[in-house]
This record gives structure tokens, sequence and C-alpha cells, in this order.
């Protein structure tokens, strides 16, 4: 099957000044119609930044609010309901969006803010057939992805695809770590296959200053420039890597985009109406010095021991909840 031409609209931006970066935004989504493209009267949009942590807020290792900001009045001006939602590695959304700056917007343009742990949602996959998504993501009417550009110490790079992981309530982002994580090709297909099913509308890089090294939160921070934005998120993600000079093979998620054929391999295959990845190729981005195991190297006997709690804790009762028709 023929995959139809993909558009990844890439840009230099080198400033998070609002009215600087709301005139880079536009122009980053003129190609694709503006966001009323994506967004109708009425419609519950999900804005789904990186809210990694609360530590180390300094070091560029969220999306910065001031894209978030941008983003949400255009969906408010485009007659949406924005919301943001994520479920952090560490504490709440609300905390880490706290610590990140992000409480003068929230009050500004009276976002509510939700973290993905309460009621879930059961996707549909023949391999993946426990994967629990959060019921708030699925039920949006638009979602928004906000990547950052981090390099990452189990991933190699962590872009639009590895974010929306953030939309697994809760302690199930360990479960899968650990079920999956001992196969890096299996692990790469679980995180394309949630990004299948939370179907992001269109997701919107924070390449303006990355971070590189030792990420996701342990690495520092570094000027890119660029700002990308697609209705492909696995696209972009392609788009990305090259401008990284990184191989594709080399990152999980995007070898797996490309092996399940619902990624071109070459970034010829992409369309884009304004620069090409390799008008922005940076040669020195650094990716981490050390690996860590997808599966953190948990000693067999933890992971079984989590394996049976997750099973009679978690797994059994939503099963029986989902047999009684409530998949909402």
């Amino acid at each position: 099957m023929q995959i139809p031409t993909p558009s990844v609209s890439l840009i230099r931006a080198t400033s998070y000044e609002l009215d600087t970066l709301q005139n880079s935004v536009k122009m980053l989504l003129e190609p694709f119609g503006g966001m009323t493209t994506f967004v109708k009267p009425g419609n519950r949009v999900l804005l789904k930044p990186n809210l990694l942590t609360a530590a180390r807020p300094h070091k560029e290792c969220t999306t910065r609010p001031e894209l978030v900001y941008v983003v949400a009045k255009m969906v408010i001006e485009a007659g949406g309901q924005p919301f943001l939602g994520d479920s952090p590695a560490f504490g709440s959304a609300k905390g880490v969006a706290a610590a990140n700056g992000y409480l003068p917007i929230l009050t500004e343009l009276n976002l509510p803010i939700v973290d993905f742990h309460g009621q879930r949602y059961q996707t549909v996959s023949s391999e993946f057939n426990h994967l629990l998504l959060s019921k708030e993501a699925m039920q949006a009417d638009v979602v928004i992805n906000l990547p950052k550009v981090k390099s990452h110490v189990q991933l190699v790079v962590t872009l639009g695809v590895k974010n929306l992981f953030g939309c697994v309530p809760g302690k199930m982002k360990a479960w899968w770590h650990m079920e999956a994580g001992k196969d890096t090709n299996k692990f790469g297909e679980m995180l394309v296959e949630t990004a299948r099913a939370i179907n992001p509308n269109l997701t919107i890089i924070d390449g303006i200053i990355g971070h590189e090294g030792n990420g996701p939160s342990g690495g520092e921070p570094r000027q890119l420039g660029i700002l990308g934005a697609s209705a492909d998120v696995f696209a972009l993600d392609r788009a990305m890597v090259e401008i990284l000079n990184i191989l594709p093979a080399q990152v999980p998620t995007v070898a797996a985009s490309i092996r399940l054929g619902i990624c071109p391999e070459s970034v010829n295959a992409i369309h884009y109406p304004y620069l090409n990845p390799h008008l922005l190729q940076v040669d020195d981005w650094r990716l981490p010095d050390k690996f860590v195991p997808i599966d953190f190297g948990v000693p067999r006997l933890i992971k079984s021991t989590f394996k049976h709690l997750y099973i009679k804790f978690i797994k059994e009762p939503i099963d029986a909840y989902i047999s009684k028709g409530a998949t909402g």
C-alpha cells in the first residue's frame, strides 16, 4: 500500500518572546491552512506538552510554556476549548507545570490541567492488548502534541511519538518499560502503537532550544533555532532525526514506524513547504554518553513480583470492568 505523501513544515525560529513566537507559529501552520484547519468551534482540544519533571526547570527538559501559551491562544481564537494533560515520570502534571512556569498562562487563559492517572481506556491491539490509554486523551475532539527535542539515554532521542507515551496513565508506563523494554524493537513498536491510537491531529515540536547529552533530564540546553509541525507525527520525527544527523535505525520509534510501513524511509518522500531538513542539519548534536536499559535493568525477581501485582490489582479489575461494556 502506498503511503500518502506527508507534509512537514520546518522553519527557523530563535525566540520565545511572545509576539515573535506567535508570528513564527502562525507562519509554521500557514501551509496547512492555519489552526482553523485542525480546530473547529466547540472542539475540546488536548494540548499534550512534555511535562517530564519539576526538577531542573532551567535545563530545557520540558516544552516551553510560551509555546503552549501561543498555541492555546490560537485554539481559543479558532473557537476551541483547550486543556492540558500529561502523566509525568515524576510528580503530578499540575506540580510539574507549576515548577516550569506554567501557572501564569493557566491562570490567564483559564486552562484546566488533567493528570492522566484516573479513568482508563483500553486500546484495540492484537499484540499490545493491555495497552491502556487515558480516557481523557482518547475522548478529546482534537489532540495537539507539543513535544520537546531531546536526547534520551534509553531511546537515543525523544520527539513527537515518544511524547505521546505520556497518555499512558500513571504507573502503567513503568509496567511497559519492563514488559516491552527487554526488546528494543518491541518497545519502539509499542510506542508507535500508542501514537497511532492517540492519532494526534497536529504535532508542533519545540526545537528553539533543545536538550542534548544525557537526556531526557540529565543533559544540557542546546540552541537549535527550529520549529517543526505536521499532521503526521511519524513524518515529523523522521525529518527531525535527519536534522540531528542521526540514523533512523538508531532511534527505536523511527525505526519501528518505517518497519511497520507508516513512515517513509527516505526524507525525500516527505513534502516540505518551507525548509528541507538538509538546510537545517546540525552536525554536532550531542547524543548520550551512557546507555540505560529500557527495562531499567531491574532484576528478574522484581519484574516477576511487579507483574503479579499488576495482574492482580490492575489488569484483572480493568478486564472485569471492560467485560461489562464500560470501555467508555
